[in-house]
């Protein structure tokens, strides 16, 4: 019986991906230790959208807090330049298209943090050692990445979405099988603000987190507090593999959500695009928002009113600060 294309070709990538997490499993590949440095890997096994990028965050903000000389290594996914980047938040910062617009999010709201642009983790690791003095590295999206050792493996797992149907891409969300998660030293849960469905029992210690809008920031860059816009009209504007969530903390927010436009994930938005958004937010007399990952890709200029997140640890700040190696 033939299979249907979806099935086969999820079959088929199932098949390449456990073939390799064997390879590493019987340690026939390694992966490449870093002396002298604390590589913290922060990942998931879901495709997008699990709320990995506030968890870097917070990892960061609590290193830099306490004095480590700490770095980002990330990928910085859908930018156009192949060569590796460097910056933090108080340098002269490029572009979205140069550096995607994760590391951009990352430099800006922890610019203690020396943020590491580029697709080989491994030529990172050694010049965040090396070149930087670094003493802790954050490896972003690091679970799939096994060429880079590392001390600590975080998943990162959104209690609302959980792991779908179970099924690996292309038939479901999953980057390898449910039994991976056996490699997590511990698992960050993004706790669900609304019932969902229970998750299957985990491998690991447990922490357990809300992200909740701490403040709205205007097109100037002022900070308001999160009740600053509410009961006033807003076009949503957001370019995001799960934009569910960012809906609903627009209804938390109290604001009156006069229409949205949503485009996929690292979206780089035209500038008819935005005409368009423009116009359709003036007919209702609305106020443009969207979230932080899109505002670092959208144009100067563009009027835009930004949500930020903020993490709220609710168990397990002691599992935490060792896996940090802060205590």
């Amino acid at each position: 019986m033939l299979l249907a294309p979806v099935t086969a070709l999820s079959w088929g990538y199932g098949l390449g991906v456990r073939l390799r997490g064997a390879l590493y499993d019987k340690d026939l590949l390694h992966g490449e230790r870093v002396e002298g440095l604390r590589i913290i890997s922060v990942g998931n096994l879901n495709v997008g959208g699990t709320g990995k990028t506030p968890a870097v965050l917070h990892l960061a903000g609590m290193l830099a807090r306490a004095g480590r000389k700490v770095g980002i290594l990330t990928r910085g996914y859908g930018r156009q330049s192949k060569e590796p980047l460097t910056f933090t938040g108080t340098d002269s910062l490029p572009s979205a298209e140069e550096a995607g617009d994760e590391p951009l999010l990352l430099a800006r709201r922890c610019p203690e943090a020396r943020v590491l642009v580029g697709a080989d983790r491994r030529f990172l690791a050694r010049r965040a050692r090396d070149e930087f003095g670094l003493e802790v590295v954050l490896l972003d999206d690091g679970f799939q990445h096994r060429k880079l050792a590392r001390d600590e493996d975080v998943v990162v797992v959104d209690e609302a979405a959980g792991f779908g149907n179970g099924q690996l891409l292309p038939r479901g969300p999953l980057r390898e099988p449910l039994s991976a998660l056996s490699r997590a030293t511990l698992f960050w849960i993004r706790s669900a603000a609304t019932a969902a469905p229970s998750l299957p029992p985990l491998p690991g210690p447990q922490v357990r987190t809300r992200y909740k809008p701490t403040a709205w920031v205007d097109p100037t860059g002022r900070e308001h507090a999160p009740d600053a816009l509410s009961g006033e009209p807003v076009f949503a504007l957001a370019g995001l593999a799960r934009p569910g969530s960012f809906l609903r903390t627009l209804r938390e927010l109290g604001v009156t959500l006069q229409d949205v436009s949503l485009f996929p994930d690292h979206h780089a938005f035209t500038a008819s695009e935005l005409r368009d958004v423009a116009q359709r937010a003036a007919k209702h007399g609305a106020k443009v928002v969207t979230t932080e990952k899109d505002a670092v890709r959208l144009p100067r200029g563009f009027e835009a009113w930004t949500v930020r997140l903020g993490v709220e640890v609710l168990e397990g700040e002691d599992l935490l600060r060792r896996a940090l190696g802060l205590s």
